[in-house]
């Protein structure tokens, strides 16, 4: 039965008090039609863990069906926290951290991307440059600026996850270029420790 003690279900409370007013077991419960007491074995780590699980994997103890529920629910969720005017000027390190790690937080290998800008500092394109291992993800700057010249970017912002727990950037990570990076500020985040930055380019035509 997936009612409490007073006989209320997860979906009485939804309708009376709102969505706002359920416990993260209550909403799994909904979601992938369980009980909420085997619900809240799938969230007994936190919600962050419950969205780095592989719910497609072949050992998960869910239906097909309830796995994809959680998988897509997860991947609109994303999409909902990232998005942005691309039109409007990218000022703030706290907002695009926010993006990145709605985008890339959940994922269980280290990876490195860029966000390349024009001169007025608005997106050009974003790009997700190398995956690695769960400790380690070691990209050259020739990688990354390669991509800013073939989108004519005057600027960029370099972004790295964290799934180890570490927040703190590797000094390896991005190998370093005589003056070609200005830091510009930080976001950091648990196991995503945006080290936000940009990197003007300098043409030699």
């Amino acid at each position: 039965m997936n009612a409490d003690a007073s006989g209320e279900t997860p979906l009485d409370r939804l309708y009376r008090a709102g969505v706002e007013a359920l416990s993260d077991a209550e909403l799994v419960s909904l979601l992938m039609d369980r009980t909420v007491s085997r619900s809240r074995m799938l969230v007994r780590d936190g919600l962050p863990a419950f969205a780095r699980v592989a719910w497609t994997g072949a050992q998960q103890a869910v239906t097909r069906r309830q796995a994809a529920r959680v998988v897509v629910s997860l991947e609109l969720g994303r999409r909902l926290a990232s998005i942005t005017d691309d039109r409007e000027p990218l000022r703030d390190p706290d907002v695009i951290g926010r993006r990145l790690v709605a985008r890339y937080g959940h994922h269980v290998q280290e990876r490195v991307g860029a966000i390349y800008l024009d001169s007025r500092n608005r997106v050009l394109r974003e790009r997700e440059i190398y995956i690695g291992t769960l400790t380690s993800a070691m990209v050259s700057t020739r990688d990354v600026l390669r991509f800013a010249l073939d989108d004519h970017a005057a600027s960029l912002i370099v972004f790295h996850n964290h799934p180890s727990g570490c927040p703190e950037p590797h000094p390896e990570t991005i190998s370093s270029s005589r003056g070609s990076s200005s830091k510009r500020g930080r976001y950091s985040a648990s196991r995503f420790s945006i080290t936000s930055f940009s990197v003007r380019i300098a043409s030699s035509r």
